[in-house]
């Protein structure tokens, strides 16, 4: 509503700029007043024309102003200070056409957009800091499709990698199993906790038998081979652990469209294409000296200036096997559909709403599946460490002549999630003295300080759950189990989403679950209370009245004529705004900042204004639809956030 009535101030000036001025490139700007009493919007139109126009900005805005005709959702215009021109809307048109319209406005784009987001490993369980990536790629996917785009999904799944090879060498020379020993052992719960033990134990004989990396290199040749105990051990695993890895994202609201396989890249020859593309167009080049001698490598000089790699980026090794990074840009090339080849899919689970992930395959399957990748925008969702890889996979498609796309692939970066001290202990992570003095408590599995994801959110719940049954002990073990879930993830969630994407997070339990302050937990209980509002006048035998025909133009100008109702009813009709500009700056935090500031407002209402008891029928009614409005906009808010809304708290 209020972006449909900007855009209509925008367009009125740069009429009047262009009809009385003959000015076309200017752009026109809204702001925000400095104080309320000024009022809603200012155009500064005239500060930007004084130059040109040699002449006093207040004067040009007082002429700009009187020219402007009447525009609707528009009460007057102001002239104020040197040279603004201040907007003060129409109350009563502004209410009765939230009344009306209903649903957020959005604005959709041609294109397909593609998130990629998670990417773990699939040898081990998933860790805190898989948490991280998930929920940002999940919330600004939510965030595209609020705004009208249309969004694909992406898991990558590298299940020929190293990290899965070193737990097949684990389950063949340390455990001494077979393939098939492995697949009864990936039946059972836990198998993910299983090989994040295992993972663990390959990595500490490495150091103490470095001899043994050889059989790190025959796993990993027999993997990409796809033949040999080795291989099919691989697939097990590697297919076992994707399953724990999307059931442990379903617990917190997160899945996909597809799961692409860097097994199919392989087979499929994605990579064998790419290849013959990037040497046949001179991006990369055969090392004949040298470090990186018998290496075909990319310059330096084609992705980074100042990236310490002097000799250039190793795409292909001396023994033949290709890197990350090489593997990397065949995917990127397919996903905007530039590579000339396609997976062949196979539905791999459906989620409880219907949904169906799928997952690449090499041969044909029986049932059809979607068109996935050829899209107009890539985000990958990688932490900031990877930036310098995510630099050489824009350098492969601009050396390749792709210059569009790739200013089209967008690094989502992130930084990393550490624990607040006494969150590690409440996990049973032993801390030292000078551990438990610092403001956070970095995460490493490697000095046995891992945080599996389960296991986080297993104590979330617990914790909730203390306090629903404490609170609501009449109520049934299962909706409880239920509520406690839902406060668990919603915790979780905001706790993740509340910091900028560049800020290091120490996670702490006792905060993310608090009911006061900015948390998620907070801002549900905001929207429940709207529910309950609604819910207990139902209860005293009424019926909602038909808002519609009571609350007309003249009756929204008189309610909101009251100022702090009008504050109210703008702060709660700004978020589609809100999610808007948070796509356009790529910063899910504005998102959940705004969830915040709304639950804020409407808990300010509900202290305030005492809706079922108000006297005055219009008053009454008007107060209702401000309790069920409030309530809308939270629910659609946190179903961005990817939050839920309880039945209680």
């Amino acid at each position: 509503m209020l972006s449909q009535i900007e855009r209509r101030i925008q367009e009125a000036v740069a009429a009047r700029l262009r009809e009385h001025y003959g000015i076309e490139d200017l752009p026109v700007t809204l702001e925000q007043p400095r104080e309320v009493s000024f009022g809603e919007l200012a155009v500064p139109a005239a500060f930007q024309l004084a130059r040109r126009l040699r002449r006093p900005p207040r004067e040009i805005a007082a002429e700009l102003a009187a020219g402007l005709g009447p525009i609707e959702g528009v009460a007057r215009l102001e002239v104020a200070g040197n040279g603004y021109i201040n907007v003060r809307l129409d109350r009563g048109h502004y209410g009765w056409a939230l009344l009306q319209g209903g649903e957020w406005e959005k604005e959709p784009r041609p294109g397909k957009v593609i998130v990629e987001h998670t990417n773990i490993n699939p040898n081990k369980a998933a860790h805190i800091g898989h948490l991280r990536n998930a929920v940002l790629g999940d919330t600004f996917a939510r965030m595209l499709r609020a705004a009208g785009r249309q969004v694909e999904v992406q898991n990558y799944i590298d299940n020929t990698g190293v990290q899965v090879a070193d737990v097949v060498v684990g389950f063949l020379h340390l455990e001494g199993k077979s393939a098939r020993e492995v697949e009864r052992l990936a039946a059972a719960e836990r198998f993910d906790y299983l090989c994040w033990d295992l993972y663990a134990r390959v990595s500490a004989y490495y150091k103490e038998h470095p001899e043994a990396l050889a059989w790190r290199q025959a796993a990993l040749h027999a993997i990409e081979e796809g033949e040999g105990e080795a291989a099919e051990m691989a697939h097990v695993i590697a297919d076992a652990i994707m399953l724990a890895h999307l059931a442990t994202m379903r617990r917190i609201g997160i899945t996909y469209d597809v799961l692409p396989r860097e097994s199919e890249i392989l087979h499929l020859r994605f990579w064998a294409t790419a290849f013959e593309l990037l040497k046949e167009r001179g991006a990369i080049h055969f090392e004949t000296s040298g470090k990186n001698a018998g290496c075909w490598v990319m310059p330096a000089a084609a992705f980074s200036e100042d990236s310490g790699e002097g000799d250039g980026k190793v795409i292909v090794r001396s023994d033949g096997t290709v890197t990350y990074v090489g593997k990397d840009i065949a995917y990127q090339l397919w996903k905007f559909g530039l590579l000339g080849k396609d997976f062949y899919y196979r539905p791999l689970v459906r989620e409880p709403d219907g949904h169906i992930v799928w997952v690449t395959a090499d041969e044909p399957g029986e049932e059809p599946a979607p068109e996935f990748g050829r899209a107009s925008e890539v985000y990958n969702v990688i932490d900031s460490r990877q930036s310098y890889l995510q630099d050489v996979v824009v350098a492969g498609l601009r050396a390749l002549g792709f210059e569009e796309q790739a200013a089209r692939s967008i690094h989502f970066s992130y930084e990393m999630v550490a624990l607040s001290p006494r969150t590690a202990v409440e996990l049973g992570i032993e801390l030292t003295e000078e551990d438990s003095r610092r403001p956070y408590v970095e995460v490493s599995g490697r000095k046995g300080q891992g945080v599996k994801a389960d296991d986080l959110i297993d104590k979330l719940v617990e914790t909730a759950r203390r306090e629903v049954d404490a609170r609501h002990p009449e109520a049934p073990a299962a909706e409880r189990a239920r509520v406690a879930e839902q406060i668990a993830a919603g915790a979780l969630r905001y706790f993740m989403l509340k910091f900028t994407r560049n800020a290091v997070i120490a996670f702490d339990l006792q905060e993310a679950l608090s009911f006061e302050g900015e948390t998620g937990p907070y801002v549900q209980y905001a929207a429940v209370r709207a529910r309950n509002i609604l819910r207990k006048y139902a209860e005293r035998g009424e019926r909602l009245p038909e808002f519609a025909s009571v609350l007309n133009r003249e009756a929204m100008a008189r309610q909101l004529a009251f100022e702090d109702f009008w504050q109210l009813l703008l702060a709660a009709s700004k978020a589609d705004t809100a999610v808007r500009r948070a796509v356009a700056t790529g910063e899910p935090a504005q998102v959940a900042k705004y969830a915040f500031q709304l639950a804020q407002a409407f808990n300010t209402f509900y202290h305030d204004c005492p809706v079922i008891h108000e006297q005055d029928a219009e008053r009454r009614t008007f107060l209702l639809w401000m309790t069920d409005y409030f309530r809308r906009q939270l629910e659609a808010t946190l179903a961005v956030l990817g939050i839920g809304v309880p039945e209680y708290m």
